[in-house]
């Protein structure tokens, strides 16, 4: 399936939001996740299919002062 991850395209295997996060080496780290704009809580992401097209944004929280 072709999507677009943080502005970068990407082939994936990849069907829920839950599995690309996996697929992409990121199962245990602390993210945010929106897909088409829109934000999907880690509740969420399991049951939300990925479709061809999809702009999926990941981020990891930064901390610093």
């Amino acid at each position: 399936m072709n999507i677009v991850v943080n502005d970068e395209p990407k082939v994936v295997a990849a069907r829920t939001l839950a599995t690309l996060i996996g697929e992409l080496g990121l199962a245990d780290a602390r993210i945010a996740t929106a897909v088409d704009g829109a934000f999907v809580p880690a509740s969420g992401r399991e049951n939300l299919a990925l479709t061809d097209g999809m702009k999926i944004e990941i981020v990891a929280p930064r901390q610093g002062g």
